[in-house]
């Protein structure tokens, strides 16, 4: 598959009660990312995610899928000219790679995700 889910975001309005309730119920490993607001999520096998204080307030808390991409700047400007909403432009967090949030023309919410070269 050319663009596979690659990481599962839960946006959380109270990410302890969250990070338990996922660690006890699937028994996950969870990392606390130093300097950072986020938890990893290590599922073992399949694909994994993270844990973030949702950043909309009004907004229910949520998951939001990431599909792998080669280039997330050519990627977002191809979401909106096919009629996507840009929710979040291309971000870089530095050392990893770049993501954008995007809602479809239905309104689903998405992200992409564009790995620092050699990850």
């Amino acid at each position: 598959m050319a663009n596979p889910f690659v990481h599962v975001e839960l946006q959380s309005s109270d990410t302890e009660k969250s990070k338990n309730f996922y660690e006890s119920l699937f028994e996950w490993k969870l990392e606390d990312i130093p300097g950072m607001d986020y938890t990893m999520i290590n599922v073992g096998e399949g694909t994994g995610g993270g844990i973030m204080k949702k950043p909309a307030t009004g907004a229910p808390d949520s998951w939001l899928p990431y599909i792998l991409v080669e280039d997330a700047a050519a990627a977002t400007r191809k979401a909106k000219e096919l009629g996507a909403t840009i929710c979040k432009d291309v971000t870089e967090i530095p050392g990893f790679g770049w993501f954008s949030v995007i809602s479809d023309p239905t309104g689903a919410l998405f992200g992409l995700w564009q790995p620092k070269d050699g990850m």
